[in-house]
């Protein structure tokens, strides 16, 4: 008789902990059932697994879709070979055609073009005559430690300017620099695994979707 009660108790017991009611968050649970921990689909732990690992999927997905956000279109990467002005202003566009000068050693030439770029927008006098002796250390003085394709006329010019910086004072050299990367260096890049190959792999993305 006393192991018939004792066996009706350990069910109640066992009952009592598998229909509780939720406990409130940050408070601790009660001990469950062995069946909990075989996947009990009752199990309130087991519920809560499987939420955070939805969540997780979720903000995973999230995260994959934004970066996929970030990448060029196939529009915009065909839009790049007719125009070198538009690749220029494409963010995207610059660091692939960074990344194709880099290969060719003429990185520097990108550089120098985008640094007057940030120059001509200034519009404070002190900031204005940092900024453009900056440039000059960089890029033009003969003990630079980047290289660009400037002339000895350009040079020159941009040396008597140095007396008094204006914002615009590295046009003529910017232009100069342009039209070297336009000519030269962009042609080559339209034809580089760099290019075809990023190309290549907007076609596949737009086949796939």
């Amino acid at each position: 008789m006393p192991r018939s009660v004792s066996g009706v108790e350990m069910r109640k017991r066992q009952a009592a902990h598998i229909e509780a009611p939720p406990q409130a968050p940050g408070q601790p649970r009660p001990n469950t059932c062995c069946l909990c921990w075989c996947g009990c689909c009752k199990c309130l732990w087991n519920e809560d697994r499987m939420e955070r690992s939805e969540r997780q999927t979720c903000t995973k997905m999230d995260s994959i879709e934004a970066t996929e956000e970030q990448r060029p279109s196939l529009e915009e990467v065909l839009s790049w070979a007719r125009s070198f002005e538009m690749m220029l202003r494409s963010l995207e566009g610059r660091e692939v055609f960074r990344q194709f000068l880099r290969s060719e050693y003429s990185e520097d030439n990108l550089l120098f073009w985008l640094a007057c770029e940030e120059l001509k927008k200034e519009t404070d006098p002190t900031a204005v005559d940092e900024k453009a002796r900056i440039i000059y250390e960089d890029y033009v003085s003969i003990l630079s430690p980047k290289e660009v394709s400037l002339d000895s006329r350009v040079r020159e010019g941009i040396n008597q300017s140095l007396a008094e910086p204006s914002n615009l004072m590295y046009e003529e050299a910017q232009l100069q620099i342009y039209t070297l990367m336009h000519r030269d260096s962009f042609p080559r890049f339209l034809n580089s695994s760099v290019y075809r190959d990023l190309l290549a792999s907007r076609r596949r993305t737009c086949l796939d979707t």
